[in-house]
C-alpha cells in the first residue's frame, strides 16, 4: 500500500487568487481536483446531469447545443428560490461522485498531495471531515471588488451581490488551518509563499 496522500482543502473568496495558487501547487506536484470545473462538465452538452435537468426543468432550460442555459437558470432561481435546491440536488451528488473518483485515481497513481479546490468549502459542512488541512487564500474585500470588477467587467454593486452570497472573510479565516495573504504583493512573492508551505503538504 502506498503512502496516503495529504488531502488539502483550498478555498478563498472570489478574486482572492485561489485558482492562481491552485496552479502553483500543481506545478509543485500536487494533483488539483477542481470542483467548479467538474460542476461545469456535468452541465455541459452531454454532461452527466443533462438528462436529469431536462426531466426536472424541461427542455427550455437547455441551450440549442444541449447544455444548461445558465442565464435562464439564474432567472428561474430568482423567480422560484426552490429551483436552486432542485438544481443542487441533481448536480451536487454527481460532482461528489466525480471528485471521489478523481481522488481515488490520483491516490492509486501515487500522488503525495490532493488539492481539493472548492469555492464553497466553508459553506458546506460535508468537506471539513474529509480533509487533513484547509488552506485559505485571503485578501481584503476592497481588493476583491477591484480585481473582480476589472476581470469580469462587473459594477461594484454586482460584485457586492456575489460577495454577499459567499461565506464572509471572517468565516473563511475561522475555518483555516493555514492562510496565504494575497494582497499588496507581487506574483513572485505569492509564488514564494506557496513554495515555502509546499513541504508541509508533502510537496
Amino acid at each position: 500500500m502506498g503512502t496516503v496522500a495529504t488531502r488539502l482543502g483550498l478555498t478563498g473568496g472570489i478574486g482572492s487568487g485561489k485558482s492562481t495558487v491552485a496552479g502553483m501547487l500543481a506545478r509543485q506536484g500536487a494533483v488539483v481536483i477542481d470542483a467548479d470545473a467538474i460542476s461545469r462538465a456535468t452541465t455541459a452538452a452531454g454532461g452527466a446531469a443533462i438528462a436529469l435537468l431536462k426531466a426536472a426543468f424541461g427542455p427550455t432550460l437547455l441551450t440549442p447545443e444541449g447544455a444548461l442555459d445558465r442565464d435562464q437558470m439564474r432567472a428561474l432561481i430568482y423567480a422560484d428560490p426552490s429551483a436552486k435546491a432542485r438544481l443542487e440536488g441533481i448536480v451536487h451528488p454527481l460532482v461528489g461522485q466525480a471528485i471521489t473518483l478523481q481522488a481515488q485515481q490520483a491516490q492509486a497513481a501515487g500522488a503525495a498531495c490532493l488539492v481539493f479546490d472548492i469555492p464553497l468549502l466553508v459553506e458546506s459542512r460535508h468537506w471539513r471531515k474529509t480533509l487533513d488541512r484547509i488552506l485559505v487564500i485571503d485578501c481584503t474585500q476592497a481588493t476583491q471588488i477591484t480585481r473582480v470588477a476589472a476581470r469580469n467587467g462587473l459594477s461594484e454593486a454586482e460584485v457586492h451581490k456575489i460577495l454577499a452570497a459567499q461565506a464572509s472573510r471572517s468565516q473563511r479565516l475561522a475555518a483555516a488551518d493555514m492562510v496565504v495573504f494575497n494582497d499588496g504583493i507581487t506574483m513572485d512573492e505569492l509564488a514564494r509563499q506557496v513554495q515555502e508551505i509546499g513541504p508541509q503538504f508533502g510537496l
